[in-house]
């Protein structure tokens, strides 16, 4: 099919819920390294990286060979047989979990295939633990697609159908740029977090299962919260009896640059640990990690049937082993803050940027119309990125409002990305003003 016969196709075909980004949709062929290919040759800098999934570049070789050699050997059994590439990802993951030992043994694991099915797996596994039904979620978060996912996700938008369930009610996010309480950071006293106490008492039976969130909120916009907010968080919950579930589909990983999970940023030790995303880089993963007490109360019989598939563990493996043999959570860290210092002169630059947040390579840019109102920018930001992909880049966009460009480029670029990166924005911006 040429490039109008797939967009007729794909139209026909699909569901609607299968939308684009563009008016005119981009058809990509190919891709490699840092660089996207649409089917008419065009160059693509590629930093969004297939929404914070493309972790060690498209088409790494290191990862490619293990796939190639797994699919030689195993492509597919079930999760009622043990594989090597199963058990050797367990593992790894349980060697690098930041979960406490608890009574010594290490954390256990549970694989499917999407961060939704992980965060399923970690909401039935706190309930069977704790005996508790009710969970907290955050506002502005987002935990997936299906029901429950849905009716824990703190936006409309990504709420289709009756997506609300009994037991499950929305805490505060720590979005300092919009404070729900109009308040500022530190003079706040970080009221956000402490509001949990009376959500709790208040609107739910006093004690809950668990507390859900992500530690930099992806289609949120990446909201990053100041460092007092997560251990308040889990003291709370913890203190009536919850467990705190850390989401980090999008933050794991060394994402967030220096660690391999995004809450080891705010010294915070979760007792379930779920992500997918970046960890097949590309291939479709989910875990569900969690302390060996919490996992043992999941008795019963469970099956995924494509869940720990020896292809993507086995690509699992390899992307864990290219980011220490590389010493990518270094590289995210150091890229990371160059790549925010560029945004915050272009901050200064463009008065359509009202703000530059986020950690490591996983950075957001929110648009406003007015920096004093911060009346939101969200028609300039479906022109930015089309202004973006004229210049030849790919980013993302998130936010309730719909005008955070989201940034998460592969974390094995260099500054020389940054740099070129920055010089496209750059004119892209200018081309929106």
């Amino acid at each position: 099919m040429n490039r109008d016969e797939l967009i007729l196709a794909h139209k026909t075909f699909l569901f609607p819920a299968v939308f684009h980004y563009f008016e005119q949709p981009l058809v990509l062929e190919r891709a490699q390294g840092q660089f996207c290919y649409d089917t008419e040759g065009n160059e693509y800098l590629d930093f969004f990286g297939g929404i914070v999934t493309v972790s060690v570049g498209h088409g790494n070789p290191q990862v490619k060979a293990a796939i190639a050699a797994q699919l030689d050997k195993l492509t597919h059994v079930s999760t009622c047989f043990a594989t090597e590439p199963m058990v050797a990802l367990a593992q790894k993951l349980a060697a690098i979990s930041p979960l406490a030992a608890g009574d010594g043994r290490p954390a256990k694991l549970y694989f499917t295939n999407s961060g939704t099915e992980a965060d399923e797996t970690a909401i039935l596994a706190a309930r069977l633990y704790t005996g508790a039904s009710e969970i907290v979620a955050l506002r502005h978060g987002y935990h997936g697609r299906s029901a429950l996912a849905m009716a824990l996700t703190g936006h409309a938008a990504w709420r289709l159908g009756p997506a609300t369930q009994p037991g499950i009610v929305h805490s505060h996010a720590a979005y300092c740029y919009r404070c729900p309480f109009g308040l500022s950071y530190p003079d706040c006293g970080v009221k956000c977090a402490a509001d949990l106490e009376e959500l709790i008492k208040t609107s739910t039976s006093g004690k809950v299962a668990a507390v859900i969130a992500e530690p930099i909120q992806g289609v949120g916009g990446f909201i990053t919260p100041p460092k007092e907010y997560f251990p308040i968080v889990a003291e709370i919950v913890r203190r009536h009896g919850g467990l705190f579930i850390s989401d980090e589909v999008q933050t794991a990983w060394g994402r967030t640059g220096g660690k391999w999970f995004g809450i080891e940023q705010w010294g915070v030790t979760p007792d379930i640990v779920t992500s997918a995303k970046g960890l097949a880089n590309g291939l479709p993963i989910g875990m569900t990690m969690a302390r060996a007490d919490v996992a043992d109360a999941m008795k019963g019989l469970a099956i995924s049937t494509f869940g720990g598939n020896p292809v993507a563990t086995a690509a699992g493996k390899a992307v864990l082993d290219y980011i220490e043999q590389e010493t990518l959570l270094a590289n995210t860290a150091a890229v990371g803050a160059y790549l925010k210092e560029r945004l915050q002169e272009l901050q200064a630059k463009h008065a359509l940027i009202g703000e530059v947040r986020g950690m490591g390579l996983l950075l957001g840019v929110e648009l406003v119309r007015d920096r004093r109102t911060k009346e939101p920018a969200a028609r300039e930001t479906n022109a930015l990125l089309a202004r973006c992909r004229d210049q030849r880049v790919l980013v993302g966009k998130g936010g309730l409002y719909g005008n955070v460009i989201r940034i998460s480029p592969p974390m094995n670029i260099g500054q020389g990305d940054v740099e070129e990166f920055i010089r496209r924005f750059d004119a892209a911006l200018a081309a929106t003003a």
